[in-house]
C-alpha cells in the first residue's frame, strides 16, 4: 500500500490510522451463539481479505457521512516479497531447483527419466539474439547428479565382485592342485551369479550396492559347495574299481555329500529369516541383501547338486592322452590362441598359446622331472594372476603391468603359502594341541578376552573392579595405567550408515548473523569463484538463505556450497 502524503494531510488522517483500518478489515469476529430448533449454533463474522479490491474498499475514516477508503488515499498493488535466498554457480547468480523422487521409486530410473525430459524440453527454452549476433539460450545444468554416485558405487562393487571371483579361482587352483576340479568348481560361480540376476528380475529386487553385497558375501559359501562335491568326486574316481562306470562313481560321490550340502545351505538361509521381517529404513537397507544372499545360496545349491555332477562326468571323462587328443591338443590350442590374438583378444590368445606349449612340453618330457606334470596348472595360475593384476592394479595405473603383476604374485605366494604350510603341517599341529590342551586353551581364552576389551572398552569390561576399588576408597580410574588403557581401548563406536566417498563435498559456512542480503551474496559469489579455481573442482554451486518453504528455515547467514 503506497499512501499519498498529500491525501493524508488533506483528510487529516495519521498513518497509524491507515494501519489500523487495514488491520481491522482483515479479522474474524465472534458473535456468541444462536439457538434454532433446540440446537445451538456458533456465530462468527468472517472478514478476511481475499483480494486487492477488499483492501481498497477498507474504510479509514468517515467525514461528513462520506467514507474515506484506502483507494482514496493511496495505491494498492501486488509487489515482491522480501528476498531471503540466492543461488550462485561459479560466481554467477542462477535459478535452481531440486527434483525429489517419490517414496519407493527407483532413484536411477527417476534420474534417467528426468534427463530424458530435460533433453526433450531444452530446444524450446527461451532464447534471444544479442547485439553482437550471438544467440543466448536458457539451459538446465545439473549441479548435483546422484546417478554418478550410483554408477560409480555399482561399478566399484561389480569390479570387487569380479576380483573376488578371480581370487577364488586362484585359491581353488592352488589348494586343490587339480585343474579339472578347479574348472568344475570355478564354473559354479558365473552360473550361480547369473541365476541370481534372473531371480532378482522376477522378485523385483534392484541391483543396488546392498543387493550386490549379498552376492559378494555368499561367494565363499558358494565355492565351499563346489569344493566339497568335487573333492569327494576326486576321491571316488581315484578309488573306483575297473568294472565300475564313471557315471556310477560320480553319482555315488554326489549322493554321499548331498544331504550335508543341503543342511549347510539350509542353516544359512534360515538364519537370514529375521532380516526379511525388518521394516522402515532398516528393512529397505538390508532386505535386498537377504534376498540376494538367499538367491545365491539356492542357486549354488542347484548348480552343485544338478549341474556340477553332469559337468564332472564330462570333464573327468575326457582323456587327453589317447587318440587324436594326444596328438593335436597342443596344435589346436596354439592355433586358437593365434586366432584370438589376430582379433584383439590378447590375454585369451596368449593363454591358449601358453597352454598349448605347456601341453607339448608335458607330453614330450613326461617322466623326466616331477614338476613337469604341474606345468599346465602353473600356466593357468599365471594367466589368472595376470588378469587379476590388470583388473585390480593395486599399485595404481601409473605403474607398469609387470610391477602390478609381481606385487599381486608376492601377495598370493605369501597368503596361499601360509595356507599350504598349515595344510601340510596340520596333523603335527593337531597332535601338539591335543597333547598340550591346557597350554593351547590359553590362546582362545586370551583372544576372546582381548576381543571383549576391544568391543566393550577397557573401562566397561573392568567396571566391577573399579566399583570394588571405589568402595574401599581407591579411585583406580584416576591412575595413569587405567587411564591409558581406557583411552587406548574406548570400545567400538556405532553408526547406522558407513562413510561414503561420493566425489562431492558439502561446505556449510556461516556469516555474521546481522549481515545483509547484499553482503552475503557477495561472499557466496567470492567463495564459489575461489572454489572453482581449484584444479580438482569441476563445479561449485552455492546456496544462501532459504527457498519459500516451511521445510527450509535457514537464515541468509547460512551457506551451502556443493562442490
Amino acid at each position: 500500500i503506497e499512501v499519498d502524503p498529500a491525501a493524508l494531510k488533506a483528510y487529516d488522517i495519521p498513518l497509524h490510522q491507515v494501519m489500523m483500518a487495514v488491520k481491522n478489515s482483515n479479522r474474524d469476529a465472534g458473535a456468541k451463539t444462536i439457538e434454532i430448533n433446540q440446537a445451538e449454533y456458533l456465530v462468527r463474522g468472517l472478514g478476511y481479505i481475499k483480494s486487492i479490491d477488499d483492501i481498497e474498499k477498507a474504510v479509514v475514516k468517515v467525514q461528513d457521512n462520506v467514507p474515506i477508503r484506502i483507494s482514496d488515499i493511496g495505491l494498492v498493488q501486488l509487489g515482491p516479497s522480501t528476498r531471503r535466498g540466492m543461488l550462485d554457480k561459479d560466481g554467477a547468480e542462477v535459478v535452481g531447483g531440486v527434483a525429489v523422487a517419490r517414496y519407493g521409486s527407483n532413484p536411477m530410473q527417476v534420474i534417467e527419466q528426468l534427463k530424458s525430459k530435460i533433453s526433450e524440453i531444452s530446444p524450446g527454452l527461451p532464447k534471444k539474439t544479442l547485439a553482437d549476433g550471438r544467440i543466448s539460450q536458457l539451459t538446465i545444468v545439473p549441479f548435483y547428479d546422484r546417478s554418478q554416485l550410483i554408477g560409480e558405487t555399482l561399478g566399484t562393487l561389480e569390479e570387487a565382485l569380479s576380483l573376488e571371483i578371480l581370487i577364488t579361482i586362484l585359491v581353488v587352483i592352488v589348494m586343490v592342485m587339480n585343474l579339472r576340479a578347479s574348472i568344475i568348481i570355478s564354473s559354479l560361480l558365473p552360473i550361480a551369479v547369473l541365476m541370481v540376476f534372473i531371480a532378482m528380475r522376477y522378485f523385483h529386487v534392484d541391483a543396488n550396492i546392498v543387493a550386490l553385497s549379498g552376492i559378494a558375501i555368499a561367494i565363499g559359501t558358494m565355492v565351499d559347495l563346489g569344493i566339497v562335491l568335487s573333492e569327494n568326486v576326486i576321491v571316488h574316481v581315484k578309488g573306483r574299481s575297473p568294472d565300475e562306470s564313471l557315471t556310477t562313481t560320480i553319482f555315488n560321490a554326489s549322493s554321499e555329500v548331498a544331504s550335508a550340502i543341503v543342511t549347510a545351505v539350509a542353516t544359512t538361509i534360515v538364519s537370514f529369516i529375521p532380516v526379511f521381517t525388518l521394516q522402515a529404513a532398516e528393512g529397505k537397507l538390508f532386505r535386498p541383501l537377504a534376498f540376494t544372499k538367499t538367491f545365491a545360496l539356492l542357486a549354488a545349491l542347484v548348480v552343485a547338486l544338478v549341474v556340477l555332477p553332469c559337468l564332472a562326468r564330462w570333464v573327468f571323462g575326457l582323456d587327453f592322452k589317447k587318440g587324436l587328443w594326444k596328438k593335436w591338443t597342443a596344435v589346436v590350442l596354439a592355433l586358437g590362441g593365434i586366432f584370438l590374438l589376430i582379433y584383439g583378444f590378447s590375454w585369451a590368445g596368449i593363454t591358449l598359446i601358453a597352454l598349448g606349449l605347456a601341453d607339448f612340453i608335458e607330453k614330450r618330457f613326461a617322466g623326466h622331472h616331477a614338476w613337469i606334470q604341474y606345468l599346465t596348472l602353473a600356466t593357468v595360475l599365471l594367466s589368472v594372476t595376470w588378469l587379476l593384476a590388470g583388473e585390480w592394479l593395486p599399485l595404481g595405473a601409473s605403474r607398469s603391468g609387470l610391477l602390478n603383476f609381481i606385487f599381486v604374485a608376492i601377495i598370493l605366494v605369501l597368503i596361499l603359502g601360509a595356507f599350504l604350510l598349515l595344510e601340510r603341517n596340520y596333523e603335527r599341529i593337531l597332535r601338539w594341541c591335543l597333547a598340550h590342551k591346557r597350554t593351547f586353551l590359553v590362546v582362545p581364552i586370551v583372544t576372546m578376552f582381548f576381543g571383549l576389551i576391544v568391543w566393550m572398552g577397557f573401562d566397561r569390561t573392568f567396571t566391577v573392579i573399579a566399583s570394588a576399588a571405589e568402595k574401599v576408597g581407591w579411585n583406580i580410574r584416576a591412575t595413569n595405567p587405567w587411564s591409558t588403557m581406557a583411552h587406548t581401548f574406548p570400545g567400538m563406536g556405532k553408526e547406522f550408515m558407513p562413510a561414503l566417498d561420493e566425489g562431492s563435498f558439502l561446505l556449510m559456512p556461516t556469516s555474521m548473523p546481522h549481515a545483509g542480503v547484499e553482503q552475503n551474496k557477495k561472499v557466496v559469489q567470492q567463495l564459489d569463484m575461489l572454489l572453482a579455481n581449484i584444479p580438482e573442482v569441476e563445479l561449485a554451486v552455492g546456496k544462501m538463505g532459504r527457498v519459500e518453504s516451511a521445510l527450509d528455515p535457514a537464515p541468509i547467514s547460512m551457506y551451502e556450497n556443493i562442490i
